[in-house]
């Protein structure tokens, strides 16, 4: 029978989208049933969907899965800096009018780095509509960001030029590199495919100021903080932390607050970096499997 199951995991489809929505493109995976319960999966920087390109079949058997990717990253548009709104409330919007077009309105999240600012708006829009969350080194306190964050928050603190060009390191090729590698024990496990695919999109002429503006928009996540954790404790949504502990970008200092909104956490440090799913994926999914089993259906 396990042989059977895992048969029909590994042989599920993943469907490539786009659709348009306020003049952009919006690129998106989708997988398994239409009429099975929602898993949106919502990716970090400076990736895409193409993060969750083994998760989706190994969750579509049972479950609809929808994966999209943010104006500027993945196979979406990527409009001029200059004529449009690179912020996580736009991302939010345009996500939650993606699950309009498709007609999603009860869903699980599995944020991620960025995902999680843009998860959050739609949960404070729609509280409603979550049915759980997974958290994957995704931070909704203050303790979360330490010394990587500073010369950011020194952007934030007076928005200068000086303080922009000192984050251009942030989208070179050997930063892009460490976050997939750094705190990792077996690179072996890890793809340099990633950071190959990634660095390709961030060198597009244009998308260095695209993460810049993005960088300073960060500022308007932390004053939704207490927003987030009153909904945590208002709607207790099951909620499964599955984090890298060896994160430096969002170390798991951000991770042990959740307890104190939401008691009945199911709670995971793994011995592996930033991006988990790419060299945990064998503890990650039998995890996440199980926790949507009980608490999704």
């Amino acid at each position: 029978m396990n042989g059977i199951q895992e048969t029909n995991r590994s042989a599920q489809v993943t469907h490539h989208r786009s659709v348009e929505i306020d003049g952009i493109n919006i690129f998106y995976r989708e997988a398994g049933p239409k009429d099975a319960p929602v898993v949106l999966l919502l990716h970090g920087f400076p990736t895409s969907s193409h993060m969750f390109r083994n998760l989706i079949p190994a969750l579509a058997d049972r479950y609809h899965v929808i994966a999209p990717d943010y104006p500027g990253y993945g196979q979406s548009d990527m409009p001029d800096h200059t004529k449009f709104a690179y912020t996580f409330d736009r991302f939010g919007e345009l996500v939650d009018r993606l699950l309009d077009y498709v007609g999603v309105n009860r869903y699980a999240m599995y944020v991620m780095d960025y995902g999680a600012p843009v998860g959050w708006r739609l949960a404070l829009k729609h509280p409603e509509r979550i049915t759980g969350l997974i958290v994957q080194n995704g931070n909704a306190y203050d303790e979360g960001l330490k010394e990587f964050w500073d010369p950011i928050k020194a952007y934030w603190s007076d928005h200068s030029e000086a303080h922009r060009k000192a984050l251009y390191v942030l989208v070179e090729l050997e930063t892009t590199k460490f976050q997939y590698t750094d705190g990792v024990s077996d690179v072996s496990r890890i793809s340099p495919d990633n950071w190959v695919h990634d660095q390709a999109l961030l060198d597009r002429p244009g998308n260095a100021e695209i993460q810049m503006d993005l960088f300073y928009d960060y500022r308007t996540n932390l004053p939704l903080y207490p927003d987030v954790q009153a909904y945590f404790r208002k709607h207790r949504p099951p909620t499964l932390i599955v984090w890298g502990k060896n994160d430096k970008i969002f170390p798991a200092d951000g991770a042990h607050p959740y307890k104190r909104d939401l008691p009945e956490v199911e709670f995971h440090l793994l011995d592996t970096g930033h991006f988990a799913l790419e060299d945990k994926a064998d503890e990650l999914v039998p995890l996440i499997r199980d926790f949507l089993k009980r608490k999704v259906g």
